[in-house]
């Protein structure tokens, strides 16, 4: 039996297979305004970083502040590429089916953006009422306040909750709230997971035994 009454997970890049895809058009934008930004080193710089902390890097690349369109082409143009392209994690699927203590989603994206790559992906029937977005609350990763959230909104204490993870800054934002956090390590680039999560794991096949 699990020591843990309830499973909170991260969206992109732990239940869909998204960063590579919204890096890949963050990066495209970028380099039309003249920020000369590397794909696969971005891949590591921005990943699990907000959107408002991307766009202040690539403002101080260009030397002058973003268009006022900027966000929401950036929202049309990747919500037009995860409805052709978003998968989920392997394995994400037989996880969530095998679970019998709650479970649900704390992401940095808006609502509609984790509502849209759950219902494409075919996973959001399992995340119905249970959706947990930092815009909602207006804070960020590293800032514990999501899972703090979603936490109390669910019923339990930080104690009683596992956090799963695949980026630092969300790695950092549960070990803030007092959270057991398992990191997702299959793109963790630098190597950087391991000295920081309670656990870590290379593949959904692991993470359900260890759960």
């Amino acid at each position: 039996m699990s020591k843990y009454k309830c499973i909170i997970f991260d969206c992109d890049g732990v239940l869909i297979d998204s960063e590579s895809i919204a890096i890949g058009v963050l990066v495209d934008m970028a380099n039309h305004l003249g920020a000369n930004m590397d794909f696969k080193a971005s891949l590591i710089s921005l990943k699990g970083k907000s959107l408002n902390s991307c766009m202040d890097l690539i403002s101080k690349r260009i030397h002058k502040p973003l268009p006022l369109n900027f966000e929401s082409d950036y929202r049309i143009n990747t919500f037009e590429a995860f409805r052709k392209n978003i998968q989920p994690i392997e394995g994400i699927k037989e996880v969530i089916e095998q679970l019998e203590i709650p479970f649900c989603v704390a992401s940095s994206g808006p609502e509609n953006k984790i509502r849209l790559n759950l219902e494409v992906t075919g996973l959001l029937s399992f995340f119905e009422g249970n959706i947990f977005s930092c815009y909602a609350i207006q804070k960020w990763k590293p800032e514990p306040d999501i899972f703090l959230w979603a936490a109390k909104t669910m019923g339990f204490q930080p104690e009683e909750c596992l956090v799963i993870e695949d980026s630092v800054s969300g790695v950092k934002a549960a070990l803030a709230g007092g959270f057991d956090v398992f990191g997702y390590t299959e793109h963790d680039y630098r190597d950087e997971l391991t000295k920081l999560a309670t656990k870590t794991f290379k593949s959904m096949s692991q993470l359900k035994s260890m759960i």
